[in-house]
């Protein structure tokens, strides 16, 4: 089996391009960055003709140099990606393998967003792919999706050899990740398992059960997809006006949580080994 050299991305540009690169791995693994992410599990876990899909600041996740073959997302913004604006490409490029890295690919998703060019990465090899207008006939009219969700969703309707797995998309908020609210999570949750329940995508360690299925039996009148779609709607509009006040909850603690873990890392070797007994 032979699979892209490293730097395969720079200047593909064409769906067809696209398919041919991600058609010669046995599995797509998506990564988020989140706090559910064990990296060096699934790097174990799946075989070395995987490729592993990673997105923008993936220091967060990542400690050390990930020796799997990989590629980058960015995501493009109105001020162009944000690793570019933020200065910090270095600082994410350098945790990858150069052998097994296959570059970047650029997204973009709305007509607002800038594409970067290679040397914006500092020479990192990049192609781009342009998706404006891909979610737009059914994604909620007043959110825009995750780079996550979108490719999810590209590489389902590619319907490509490798199996198409997620990792991590589980939309929980943490001290180092914001569910920003101009998402809609609850969408993407719904929709995103929806596809794994038909077998389109796999979710690395599986779907749990819940007990909103109960509601059938309760209402026995009603088709299950009427029943869906009023938990769907319910569930969306409270956790959009929970996610707005919890992400303002988090910015106004964060100068309290960097004095906390500041004073944390004064105390004494001593005192943290007893803490850790």
């Amino acid at each position: 089996m032979t699979l892209p050299d490293a730097g395969a991305t720079e200047n593909v540009t064409t769906t067809e391009q696209w398919r041919d690169l991600f058609s010669a791995f046995t599995h797509i693994i998506l990564v988020a960055n989140s706090d559910d992410v064990n990296v060096n599990e699934l790097r174990k876990y799946y075989p070395d003709t995987a490729l592993f899909v990673f997105f923008n600041k993936v220091y967060k996740i990542l400690d050390r140099q990930f020796t799997g073959h990989s590629l980058l997302i960015s995501r493009g913004q109105p001020q162009g990606a944000n690793i570019v604006y933020r200065q910090e490409v270095a600082d994410v490029v350098k945790l990858f393998l150069p052998e097994r890295f296959l570059g970047i690919l650029n997204l973009r998703l709305a007509t607002n967003e800038k594409l970067n060019t290679s040397s914006d990465y500092l020479g990192t090899p990049t192609g781009h792919l342009d998706l404006v207008g891909f979610c737009a006939d059914f994604y909620p009219d007043d959110k825009v999706p995750t780079s996550g969700f979108a490719m999810a969703l590209w590489l389902v309707d590619q319907k490509l050899p490798p199996e198409i797995v997620l990792a991590g998309f589980s939309a929980n908020r943490s001290d180092k990740w914001r569910a920003v609210n101009v998402h809609d999570w609850t969408f993407e949750q719904i929709f995103l398992r929806l596809f794994a329940r038909v077998g389109k995508l796999a979710i690395h360690g599986g779907i749990a059960g819940g007990s909103y299925s109960s509601l059938t039996s309760r209402f026995p009148e009603l088709p299950a997809a009427e029943i869906s779609a009023t938990m769907a709607e319910v569930l969306s509009s409270r956790l959009s006006q929970t996610d707005t006040r919890v992400d303002k909850l988090i910015s106004l603690t964060n100068v309290l949580r960097a004095i906390d873990e500041f004073f944390r890392g004064l105390k004494p070797e001593f005192l943290k080994k007893k803490n850790r007994n």
